[in-house]
């Protein structure tokens, strides 16, 4: 099953819980900034958004079935397919991008780098990232999985799900390298909810882009 199908699958039951800090995201964030989500899901970010008085709002997501349901739930968002590596918006439009739990979602180095190049290339010059994702824990659980799929998938902290998807946690040391072009405005450690009700180690991070 491909990480599409997987999503698809489950779009019309997963909810998801993981916490949007939208206090946070206000310093930084004005009312009237356009503000895109990348893998926005069923768009409940992009909802509470809308409800803090935000309005210039889209949504992307690669899952047909996350974004079917966003639309009959929030008929007010702006949420499309993407259909691609790329985000097709022009280089230099979007005053602030949310990455909400995604990179969990994106095991490999190469694809998470492609989408912040993509990111980098649409954010205007100091624009807004606001991210949202999964640190590596050391409970029992999460250290034998960990090791049951490093030799299959070359990364620790690379995991399957049983019901199909595959997921990763990721080490600090490789969130501050992926995120090297963005002055640091916010980083902190917080505890998930993961959507199947376990606990994990996670983080947020706001930053501002740097000159490229």
């Amino acid at each position: 099953m491909t990480q599409e199908e997987y999503w698809n699958s489950v779009s019309a039951k997963k909810e998801f819980t993981t916490p949007f800090q939208a206090a946070e995201f206000s310093k930084y964030v004005k009312r009237d900034n356009s503000i895109l989500d990348v893998g926005c899901g069923y768009g409940r970010t992009l909802d509470e958004l809308y409800h803090n008085g935000y309005r210039n709002l889209t949504g992307i997501d690669f899952s047909k079935g996350m974004i079917e349901r966003g639309k009959q739930q929030f008929p007010y968002l702006d949420l499309r397919v993407k259909d691609d590596a790329k985000i097709p918006l022009p280089d230099a439009s979007i005053d602030a991008v949310i990455l909400f739990a995604v990179l969990t979602c994106i095991w490999p180095n190469e694809e998470q780098e492609q989408l912040l190049t993509e990111i980098k290339r649409i954010l205007k010059l100091q624009g807004i990232l606001y991210v949202n994702d999964f640190l590596l824990n050391t409970d029992e659980r999460n250290l034998s999985r960990y090791a049951k799929y490093k030799e299959t998938y070359g990364i620790y902290g690379v995991f399957e799900l049983p019901e199909g998807a595959v997921c990763r946690h990721h080490d600090e040391t490789w969130i501050k390298q992926l995120l090297k072009d963005f002055l640091e405005q916010e980083y902190n450690h917080v505890t998930f909810t993961t959507m199947n009700g376990n606990k994990s180690n996670g983080f947020y991070f706001i930053g501002q882009l740097n000159s490229l």
